[in-house]
């Protein structure tokens, strides 16, 4: 009887052994009936690389999201820096380079030119629009003290008298004249709740006290009649309205000092912000030079195999962002236009400074619109020199609703498109998270950061659930193609 010979040494014939039994690998640690006990980590970067894919996956994206977290107090230049960037992009691109890719002038070069029209155009602003909002807000603070007497003497009892002519409820009570009341034989104790004056007919002259009687019944009878020492509250119309236009007044008022100190820290502020003004110039400027390199070392942090879908996603937002910066920019612009020379026509006060506060609320998707006609309305119907013009008001109002008609159905198909497609419920979310979260500037940010997350969303839903792994979208933000048409067009690797 021979000893059985190992695997893989040939048998005593010279011809090699073959054999489908292969020995496991040398297994060091703990082990239990069922195999060898694997520990988390073991688990998680098994031999599969599981958890080494999902790392090299999104360990970059997730780092980026907890840096911006925890700076998220001073992102605000560097933001409105990559905005800059990002609207002058193709100006830039179109300047540096011809159609069929070569090139037509250095990249900084364009850049410089760029900067000197913007802040060419920005000093123009200053210099002449600057002025007349000065003179705007001055004219205001004078006729300020004349609207006040104005309001309360003129178009406080003639807003009465339309309310009470329309809305007879609201008239309330009306006090009796101060002109005595005849009465005929009424044997009167004298007192001091009335006087009683003889008339040379044989009547009296009845006139009660300034502030009317108070009369109450007594136990065995008789009533006892007493001089009222409180004045009733006013019950016209006209009195409630010129009360609430005076405690407005004094109000306003109070609040002189607060106004003083708004000014010195409006001041402040107006430093800080020319200092923040060019030092996100600064930054615009690095981003715009370095632009393609910026995007090739973000995109060079994602693996090779999920490039093509990170090609997709930036082409996605950067053509919902075009149309909801860039189109929103120029619709502005066409609205506070618009609403300029509609207050010329009219003839409505302060019309500068209405159309600018019109052109920049116009940032702001929905609400922006209603706050900015509130004020341009109320404005009108005082324009007038004979009292409130109810005939401008209107006016001035059906010009502000064409235009808002022209913008959903002409302006905004057109420069906008369908690209950021966005229901007007997650606007609304959106614009009260943001202003929530960051005040002013959330508010006017949101609506681009929801473009940018639907566009992931989107994507990543397509993929994963509607048409299965490698799957494509075709429909809203995202393109099926991936030509670099765009300044963030990607570059293959």
């Amino acid at each position: 009887m021979t000893p059985p010979e190992p695997p893989g040494e040939p048998p005593s014939g010279g011809v090699p052994r073959t054999t489908s039994e292969t020995l496991p690998p040398p297994v060091s640690g703990p082990t239990t009936a069922s195999g060898p006990v694997r520990s988390k980590t073991a688990t998680l970067f098994a031999a599969d690389g599981s958890g080494r894919q999902f790392l090299r996956r999104w360990g970059f994206p997730l780092f980026l999201v907890l840096v911006l977290f925890v700076g998220r107090k001073v992102l605000l230049p560097f933001v409105f820096a990559g905005l800059i960037a990002y609207i002058l992009a193709p100006v830039v691109r179109r300047m540096s380079e011809r159609k069929d890719g070569t090139r037509r002038m250095p990249r900084g070069l364009a850049i410089i030119i760029c900067y000197l029209v913007f802040i060419a155009m920005v000093t123009g602003f200053m210099f002449l629009l600057v002025p007349r909002l000065s003179s705007d807000v001055a004219r205001i603070g004078q006729e300020a003290p004349g609207l006040y007497k104005k309001a309360n003497e003129e178009w406080t009892p003639q807003m009465a008298r339309w309310l009470e002519t329309r809305f007879p409820s609201l008239a309330g009570v009306k006090t009796v004249p101060e002109e005595p009341a005849i009465v005929q034989d009424v044997p009167l104790p004298p007192g001091t709740a009335f006087t009683m004056t003889p008339l040379p007919d044989g009547r009296f002259a009845l006139q009660l006290a300034p502030n009317g009687v108070d009369i109450k019944p007594l136990p065995e009878g008789a009533y006892h009649i007493s001089a009222n020492q409180t004045a009733p509250e006013p019950l016209v119309l006209e009195d409630k309205l010129r009360a609430f236009v005076k405690k407005g007044m004094i109000g306003l008022q109070s609040k002189l000092d607060d106004l003083v100190r708004l000014g010195q820290s409006l001041l402040t502020a107006f430093i800080r912000g020319i200092f923040l003004f060019f030092f996100t110039l600064m930054i615009g400027a690095f981003i715009l030079i370095d632009m393609e390199k910026v995007h090739s070392f973000l995109r060079s942090m994602f693996p090779q195999n999920v490039r093509a879908d990170y090609d997709v996603i930036i082409a996605g937002i950067d053509r919902g962002l075009s149309g909801v910066i860039r189109g929103q920019l120029v619709i502005c612009l066409i609205n506070g236009i618009l609403t300029y020379l509609g207050m010329l026509i009219f003839g409505v006060k302060y019309s500068l400074i209405l159309a600018v506060v019109a052109a920049l609320l116009t940032l702001i998707p929905i609400f922006g619109s209603i706050l900015s006609s509130i004020p341009i309305v109320l404005v009108a119907l005082v324009s007038g020199d004979a009292g409130i013009d109810i005939a401008r008001g209107l006016a001035i109002g059906l010009w502000i609703i064409g235009i808002h008609f022209i913008e959903a159905n002409v302006l905004n198909p057109k420069i906008i498109g369908t690209a950021a497609k966005i229901h007007p419920v997650l606007v609304i979310f959106s614009l009260f998270f943001g202003e929530h979260t960051y005040g002013l500037v959330g508010a006017l940010l949101a609506v681009p950061v929801l473009s940018a997350i639907q566009v992931v969303f989107m994507f990543l839903y397509r993929k994963t659930w509607k048409q299965g792994p490698g799957g494509r979208g075709e429909t809203g933000p995202l393109p099926r193609t991936q030509t670099p048409t765009t300044p963030l067009a990607p570059t293959r690797s």
